[in-house]
């Protein structure tokens, strides 16, 4: 198949897959007429990709399913590498989560201690 017909497919753009090429993740193969032809193991690894991507990952970190795929794996999750990479984008957002509630936490009490406080006069909007 043809890039716009691969893009049309994948649900993304014949621009993002010309980048996904460049970064090395998607086979770069010529038709003699020098039109770029994909097919559907191609797909599987767009699609794979944008799955990823939708859920927060950034591109390089899809580089251990892609690898794991074009491995001849039947998904891109059961390679140790992408196992750790689940784990790594775990232990982010648990990080993240944690650093949320704290701050949560201290606007919560800024807020309940200025509603403590006595208010002679109302501020105006």
């Amino acid at each position: 198949m043809r890039i716009g017909e691969l893009a049309q497919l994948a649900g993304t753009s014949t621009r993002s897959l010309r980048y996904y090429e460049a970064q090395g993740l998607l086979p770069a193969r010529r038709a003699p007429n020098g039109h770029r032809e994909y097919d559907e193991s191609d797909l599987r690894l767009v699609q794979e990709i944008r799955s990823l991507l939708e859920i927060g990952f950034a591109l390089e970190e899809t580089r251990p399913f892609v690898e794991c795929l074009r491995a001849g794996n039947r998904a891109g999750d059961v390679c140790p590498a992408s196992i750790e990479v689940y784990r790594r984008k775990l232990a982010e957002l648990d990080k993240g989560i944690t650093r949320l509630n704290e701050i949560r936490s201290r606007l919560a009490a800024q807020l309940a201690a200025v509603q403590e406080r006595p208010h002679p006069h109302q501020c105006e909007h």
